[in-house]
């Protein structure tokens, strides 16, 4: 290797001069192929996918398994093997989530290849589609609308408009002509041109802000993830200095053996530590990941599973997702005295001149397909910002085609009434019109309307009961168009979106005051810029909303990038695709219902189930700081707990986080686990101290208490279990009676593995009753977690959260 590329991580086998190649013939294959071999391709050298190496060294060497291997020597060296039974499953809980990690990744690869971006280069004068990573320094690429910039290019000849927001910030459409640069990361919004790549892999733009971006921070865990991570942050810092106290206060102070002491406050760490949440939290969402890439959806970021459980705003666009994406021409009204023959010639003219670079000009070159007659001096092509399109013919001056209120807005009472008339009945209105402004001047008010060009596409089958699903789940549809407000009305209206006869012109919204009102009083949007449909999306989450947004072109791709869950189509543009957090790869709107459940399953399921988790630590902490302060022994042993663990949270927490639920989620998950799992933590925490204070009274012997307080903690855990069935279905009594079979039956067969002891008459007595006074007790517990979970959802309903309130300053 002789050296590398300025600023790259890519080493070169062969220094390689430039090639200025020409922009019709590009480079040839031989000098393609030889770039290639020597390392100047556009490979990306970081990517956000984990290695398998970072999944194996993320699951292994974790805090928690390193805590888990100490105490697992400890109690292999005070020779208490029996004790060892928690760490095998320790080693299995890893194994488990190592394989599922792998699976993912393996299917996501898969798919992935399905939406990643081609790339059209020349070729030895040909026209050549290949992998965006197979493209090469200096080949001749073509942009066009739609396209993602994935190099650094200089534009050799053409002309488009490129949005650079996703790399600069900056809204605004910038226009590129020859010798203009092109950064990777922005996007075409309208036009085509030829650009030689004067930066590929590491050292374009794009690459070197991933890079940057991926040194700063590695952080792209959900919420839940984050959450856990803190709670476990905590936990592993308070363990170390308890553990420590807790077997000094053992052995020094109740004088037990260092045998026992170490059993003992091995029993209480392990109690302490939720070793399953974490791993449950990550199956479960990796399995939800590999039931969505069934579903045909690509997931980019786990963490929108999450987000989209709690999604109550859905964020919809017109053509593509109410609509069908492909339209036709439905009607020519000439206005005024040009002849039917001269607007037909006229529009096909303007066809020819004209890029296929969105669905209106490919329905416009389908209908008006005419051999042209006039060959133009100047294009302007179509601008969402503008709303129109242009060109200067010689001899016949400059026609205008687009939105007839931007073009032409005092356009008289006949020409409005026949534009309201075929809006309202969910037609798309263009006005063609003729203009004596130079094309940079458009529009002027010297401009005379030729005619009304009126197109439709038909509503899709499937949306009225799409969008009948999501009202009924509670979620609220907005419509946010660039067509005319009540064109997107009237299609909104067929679709059966509630509240959609409440539109408003997206162009009267002039303040950010107006915006934040707009959201809340209607449900269409029309004539919506891209920067606005961001502001939107903006403003709805100023209003404490999680917002959904769905979209597939150029257009959407700012609102994409702002939502909290992004979907994109996969026929749509390829940049919505890239900054998506899920790709719909059948392009089909019908299956997002079945993508919502999804998410609201998983994420459901895992707030139950983590209350199990949840409850074992609460009584072993608070059971640990009772026995420092009192000078109490620990009753229970770690062989003891997995017993329990195996019957009342391990398996239970799987089957649970495998049932349907699509109730939306609503508050904070920790908060909420742990104020499900608060009346079972305590119950067990009480009724385990007043076994400690109460047994040596009645000369129970010490293993007989740790027998007795293994069946009480199993019998609390059995009523949460059973709490957490209600209501009960089939497979939740089957769920109860097999739990409660497993721990009895290996209480009674498994006796001498868990550390069991045979009860005399009055530890039997003792512990019917404390079970028995337990249950009051639970359920009283239980309805005051309840309605304090409620106060809090109340809470949280009424007042936009912290995040929210950032977004309007």
């Amino acid at each position: 290797m002789v050296s590398s590329r300025k600023g790259s991580s890519v080493s070169l086998q062969k220094i390689l001069p430039r090639i200025d190649a020409p922009a019709s013939k590009g480079l040839t294959a031989e000098q393609a192929r030889e770039r290639l071999i020597n390392g100047y391709g556009n490979s990306a050298p970081v990517s956000a996918e984990r290695t398998v190496t970072e999944i194996l060294r993320d699951n292994v060497c974790t805090y928690f398994n390193l805590v888990f291997f100490i105490l697992a020597l400890l109690v292999a060296l005070v020779g208490s093997f029996k004790n060892l039974t928690f760490f095998p499953i320790v080693l299995i809980n890893t194994a488990i989530g190592i394989i599922q990690e792998l699976r993912a990744r393996k299917t996501l690869s898969r798919l992935k290849l399905e939406t990643e971006p081609n790339a059209v280069v020349i070729r030895g004068g040909e026209v050549v589609t290949l992998p965006a990573d197979q493209v090469v320094l200096d080949d001749i690429a073509l942009f066009s609308a739609g396209n993602r910039i994935y190099a650094d290019a200089v534009v050799v000849s053409g002309e488009c408009r490129v949005n650079e927001a996703l790399v600069t910030g900056e809204a605004d459409e910038v226009v590129k002509q020859p010798g203009s640069t092109l950064l990777s990361g922005s996007f075409v919004v309208s036009g085509t041109c030829r650009a030689r790549l004067d930066k590929v892999g590491a050292d374009a733009y794009a690459a070197q802000l991933t890079a940057e971006a991926k040194k700063q921070s590695r952080d792209n865990q959900s919420v839940i993830l984050k959450s856990l991570t803190r709670l476990v942050q905590v936990i592993g810092f308070l363990i170390i200095p308890l553990g420590i106290a807790l077997y000094i206060q053992q052995s020094a102070v109740l004088g037990r053996s260092v045998t026992d002491s170490v059993v003992s406050t091995v029993g209480a760490l392990v109690g302490m530590i939720p070793e399953g949440l974490y791993l449950l939290v990550s199956i479960a969402l990796t399995v939800s990941v590999l039931r969505l890439a069934q579903k045909k959806t690509l997931v980019h970021n786990m963490g929108c599973i999450e987000t989209l459980a709690r999604v109550d705003v859905l964020c919809v666009d017109k053509t593509g997702t109410i609509t069908e994406t492909t339209m036709s021409v439905s009607d020519v009204i000439p206005l005024g005295d040009v002849p039917t023959a001269d607007i037909e010639q006229l529009l096909s003219d303007y066809a020819a001149a004209m890029e296929a670079d969105n669905e209106t000009m490919r329905a416009l070159k389908v209908r008006f397909s005419g051999k042209p007659r006039r060959r133009p001096s100047a294009v302007m092509p179509f601008s969402s910002e503008k709303k129109f399109s242009a060109a200067t013919f010689m001899g016949a001056g400059t026609f205008i085609l687009g939105a007839p209120e931007k073009i032409l807005p005092n356009a008289g009472e006949e020409v409005s009434s026949l534009i309201a008339e075929h809006s309202s009945r969910g037609g798309r209105v263009l006005l063609l019109a003729q203009s004596a402004g130079a094309l940079q001047d458009l529009p002027v008010e010297d401009t005379r309307p030729l005619a009304l060009v009126v197109l439709s596409n038909a509503v899709r089958p499937e949306a009225p009961r799409t969008f009948e699903y999501f009202t009924n789940q509670g979620v609220t549809i907005k419509v946010i168009s660039g067509d005319n407000p009540v064109t997107a009305s009237s299609v909104a209206q067929q679709a059966g979106i509630p509240g959609a006869e409440q539109y408003v012109d997206a162009s009267t919204l002039t303040t950010h005051r107006k915006l934040l009102r707009a959201v809340q009083d209607y449900t269409v949007f029309g004539r919506v810029t891209p920067d606005q449909k961001r502001r939107l999306v903006r403003a709805l989450k100023a209003h404490g909303h999680t917002v959904a947004m769905t979209g597939d072109g150029v257009n959407d791709v700012l609102a994409l990038k702002e939502a909290d869950c992004s979907i994109a189509m996969a026929s749509g543009s390829d940049v919505a695709c890239h900054v998506s957090q899920l790709v719909l790869l059948d392009s089909n709107f019908s299956s997002l219902p079945s993508v919502v459940a999804e998410g609201r399953r998983v994420i459901n399921n895992i707030g139950r189930s983590a209350s199990l988790y949840l409850t074992k630590n609460i009584f072993s902490f608070l059971l640990t700081i009772c026995a420092l302060i009192f000078a109490l022994q620990y009753p229970v042993t770690p062989s003891q707990l997995i017993l329990y663990n195996a019957a009342f949270i391990g398996i239970p927490s799987f089957v649970l986080a495998l049932e349907p639920n699509t109730s939306r989620v609503r508050g904070k998950f920790l908060a909420s686990a742990f104020l499900r799992a608060l009346p079972a933590g305590l119950v067990n925490f009480l009724a385990l101290m007043a076994l400690l204070l109460l047994t040596p009274r009645y000369g129970i012997a010490d293993a007989e208490l740790f027998t007795m307080a293994t069946y009480i903690i199993g019998f609390v855990g059995l009523l949460m279990l059973i709490r957490l069935c209600l209501p009960f279905t089939p497979l939740r009594i089957a769920l109860c009676v097999a739990m409660t079979v497993l721990f009895c039956g290996g209480a009674v067969l498994l006796s001498p593995l868990f550390s069991l002891a045979p009860l005399s008459g009055r530890a039997v007595l003792i512990t019917v009753i404390t079970c028995v006074a337990s249950v009051p007790l639970f359920a009283a517990l239980s309805l005051i977690a309840q309605v304090l979970n409620q106060r809090a959802l109340a809470r949280e309903s009424r007042s936009p959260s912290r995040k929210a309130k950032k977004i309007l300053l």
